[in-house]
């Protein structure tokens, strides 16, 4: 059997693929600001706080580890009104894409954290920094220097999961391909299109990840970054 590829027919509905183009950038750059910065503040507390915080800490990172995202989703957008609060599609894809990728932000830095030799501690004491100048020289940086190639791996599968949104109505790049393919009936082509429109995705989005991180912590930093393959989640 014989098929003819007809890209061509796409043309007319570029519009709706660039709209879903730009919802993904957007929910994923929110997301990764908001999630890096509840995974940072997390993992501080689990590791400043100790007792009860880090028992609740680890409890909000287990249950988001071992939950399907999807059913994250669900739950913000479909089980919220139960308790009488409303939002859109877009806003409960950022609410559900920034609980997910904060808690595995606070695992991958309590990793670095702890990976903090206690040496270095000392030596911080030594030399007369007040606490907070050791969590944040000492422990801080060094530890999201460590990470942040796991970090970046975990932002970019972020930005594939964005498709999942797709399931509550969210307008996104999935979203938009199932209506190019509703309306064109040329399958095959929609999704090469569309997979290679996240492959570029992806690429530019490690790509910026590895600037900022030669930005803030060096060359060596940079070039991990740019070969660290995302890890999926359990």
């Amino acid at each position: 059997m014989s098929y003819t590829f007809q890209f061509g027919v796409l043309a007319q509905y570029q519009g709706e693929i660039l709209s879903g183009i730009w919802l993904t950038v957007k929910l994923s750059i929110l997301s990764i600001v908001l999630g890096s910065v509840a995974g940072v503040t997390l993992a501080s507390l689990r590791s400043i706080k100790g007792g009860a915080v880090r028992y609740l800490v680890d409890a909000y990172v287990e249950v988001i580890r071992n939950t399907p995202f999807l059913v994250q989703l669900f739950i913000v957008y479909f089980g919220l009104p139960g308790l009488g609060i409303r939002v859109g599609a877009d806003t409960a894809a950022l609410i559900g894409m920034t609980i997910n990728l904060a808690a595995y932000s606070t695992e991958i830095i309590r990793a670095g954290i702890e990976a903090v030799h206690k040496s270095q501690i000392e030596a911080g004491e030594a030399l007369g920094f007040s606490r907070f100048q050791i969590y944040r020289h000492v422990i801080l940086v060094p530890a999201l220097a460590k990470v942040y190639p796991a970090l970046c791996s975990q932002f970019v599968l972020m930005m594939l999961a964005s498709s999942i949104c797709s399931a509550i109505s969210t307008h996104e790049l999935a979203a938009s391909a199932a209506f190019v393919e509703s309306q064109t009936y040329r399958s095959f082509e929609v999704y090469i299109v569309v997979t290679l429109v996240y492959l570029a995705l992806a690429l530019a989005l490690r790509a910026a990840l590895a600037f900022i991180g030669m930005w803030l912590f060096g060359r060596r930093v940079a070039r991990r970054t740019m070969t660290a393959m995302p890890e999926v989640p359990a």
